[in-house]
């Protein structure tokens, strides 16, 4: 049974039962800021689990699309992964506790459903705690299906709380049962509470299957009261079921993964299991993150699909595969992409749709970051291999550390996970202190490295500085590209600013000028600084018109989410404000005049 006939066959079964078939909701939840993403089936129906009625009425079905990265460091294991679909059926109301135990039975077991072994099933009951009472009916109700040596009471274990589902620390909540089964070739048979606990550790059992009972709501953390109605909320995770229905003992060997750790097994010059499976989880994350409108940034949602294609490059090295992607090369990232749409793009047309968006995004993150990334581990297997006094040192020093992000751009969490894998330990306090004296250090020492510098280092020259980036680039928007900066001479009271331009602004250019300035100023853009070798920095289209007088680690400052869509980007010395509103009050141009043959300046005030 592949996992499309799995799909199916889980909805049809409710489908039977009187539940309509609801389309998966995108990864990005559209009226919840609290999160990134849809991490559970239910998460897109809170409004209906608290009481609202759905126009489809009381029972509902559907394959959700979830991404989780909180346990992104146990990626590589047979059972965790970022993207997942959670198969889920819900009663709004409608059936509770009695129904629904008898029918994940049902389908588990019966030639209807998944025909598993029963002999072979543990469940899970809720202990009970101070918001909720022992959760001794589901106990009676499995008792019927699941011989009661099977059946485990679970509390608090010093950690979480077992078989308690919440999306959060406001909304619904309650307790749930939990089926398990067992992977192993020979049967683990009867065992105590103790022995299934160490099973479950193990991986030896499986969860496959989760139903909660939503009849509570909390607030601000604590239980607060009842629901209008006592729901249903069901979840089985795809990934986990065809695993046990495909008698695999991890989820990468499964018709979901298989074809992309086949190629990854066959092009692999480094057979290194937990690589191959990063890889693959990744590229498929991004996949759908990327067909449900996600583009990599530096905050928020981007932060994450930006971050699993730069994993997933790391990795991929380890691999040994094709440094570089293109139109022919069958081993990038990109190409494992191609891979994942021919799976997907029959199940969700979006992927289908963005099929180019997907790929050019994937190929052109894996070559901007190999460009940096290939000097700084370099430096970084350099570092962790220097011995003192014939001892080699089991800790990176800060300062190295720091050098790495500052000058080549490394993410912190592949440092991390490079120096932990060599048995290396990083102090980032230190790191932290270093990067804070830096950029205090940036805002503080460089009046005199850019043409007519800054008169001090206040408030206010602080803001006209800033409004000096934001002016050259709305003139080279007004004007034309061939406007390059040729001085500039900061002072608490306004800005003077040269640049080249043949002839005399219109009255109507300068307003044009103004209004730029004021909008990025009301958009509240972060001023962003990062500090690269000169080759690097010139890649990321920065402005820089003062030819040889910069070193060869310059720092750039960029004003936007990112340096890639930034509004403005400079080789610049600093100091700057940290974000546009800082700018207090409104651009105006004083003054425009000529300086000398093709070069004007212009003065202006922020008031």
């Amino acid at each position: 049974m592949d996992s499309t006939e799995i799909r199916q066959r889980f909805l049809k079964f409710f489908e039977k039962r009187g539940h309509a078939i609801l389309p998966s909701a995108p990864l990005v939840p559209e009226n919840d800021p609290s999160v990134l993403f849809n991490t559970a089936g239910m998460q897109p129906l809170v409004p209906y689990l608290m009481g609202e009625p759905h126009p489809q009425g009381k029972r509902l079905a559907n394959s959700q699309k979830c991404v989780r990265t909180q346990d992104i460091d146990e990626v590589g294991d047979n059972t965790h992964d970022t993207f997942f679909e959670m198969l889920g059926n819900w009663s709004l109301g409608d059936y509770f506790k009695e129904e629904a135990i008898k029918w994940s039975f049902e389908l588990l077991t019966s030639d209807e459903g998944f025909k598993l072994d029963p002999r072979r099933l543990y469940v899970t009951v809720f202990a009970g705690n101070d918001d909720a009472p022992k959760d001794t009916e589901s106990f009676e109700i499995w008792k019927k299906y699941i011989p009661e040596n099977r059946i485990y009471f679970l509390g608090w274990n010093g950690k979480k709380e077992p078989n308690w589902w919440e999306a959060g620390a406001n909304g619904p909540c309650g307790p749930d049962t939990e089926m398990f089964y067992d992977v192993t070739p020979e049967g683990l048979g009867d065992m105590t509470k103790e022995e299934y606990l160490k099973a479950d550790d193990e991986q030896k059992v499986v969860e496959i299957w989760n139903n909660v009972f939503m009849e509570y709501v909390k607030k601000d953390g604590k239980v607060v009261g009842k629901l209008p109605n006592k729901n249903v909320d069901t979840g089985a995770g795809l990934e986990r079921l065809v695993m046990v229905l495909q008698k695999k003992n991890n989820i990468f060997d499964t018709d979901l993964f298989k074809d992309v750790v086949d190629e990854l097994e066959r092009v692999s010059q480094n057979k290194i299991l937990r690589s191959k499976r990063i890889v693959a989880d990744h590229i498929r994350t991004s996949v759908m993150l990327i067909a449900d409108g996600v583009t990599p940034t530096e905050k928020d949602q981007g932060y994450i699909l930006r971050k699993l294609i730069r994993r997933s490059v790391v990795h991929a090295d380890k691999l040994g595969l094709s440094k570089y992607p293109n139109s022919s090369g069958p081993y990038s990232m990109f190409s494992l992409a191609e891979i994942f749409i021919k799976k997907y793009e029959s199940i969700y047309s979006n992927i289908k749709e963005n099929r180019k968006k997907i790929l050019e995004i994937i190929g052109n993150e894996e070559i901007k970051f190999r460009e940096t990334l290939k000097s700084a581990l370099k430096i970084l297997e350099n570092y962790v291999t220097v011995s003192v006094g014939g001892m080699v040192t089991k800790n990176l020093s800060a300062s190295k550390v720091f050098e790495l992000i500052t000058s080549y751009g490394m993410p912190r969490e592949i440092i991390e996970e490079e120096v932990k894998e060599r048995g290396f330990e990083v102090f980032w306090d230190q790191v932290e202190l270093m990067l804070k004296k830096h950029q205090e250090l940036s805002r503080a020492g460089a009046e005199k490295k850019f043409k007519g510098g800054m008169g001090d280092t206040s408030e206010k020259s602080l803001q006209y500085h800033t409004a000096t980036h934001l002016l050259h680039q709305a003139l080279r928007m007004v004007l034309g590209n061939h406007v390059s900066q040729k001085g500039s001479n900061i002072t608490p009271e306004r800005l003077r600013f040269d640049f080249t331009h043949g002839v005399k602004m219109t009255d109507e250019e300068k307003k044009k000028v103004e209004d730029i300035v004021n909008e990025q100023i009301q958009k509240k853009l972060p001023v962003e600084v990062v500090s690269l070798p000169k080759t690097d920095a010139e890649k990321t289209g920065a402005l820089h018109f003062f030819g040889d007088k910069y070193g060869d680690t310059v720092t750039v400052y960029y004003i936007g989410e990112n340096i890639e869509h930034a509004f403005s980007k400079e080789f610049c010395g600093g100091p700057h404000v940290k974000n546009t509103s800082e700018l207090k009050g409104i651009f105006k141009i004083q003054k425009e005049e000529a300086v000398s043959a093709g070069v004007r300046r212009i003065k202006a005030t922020i008031e």
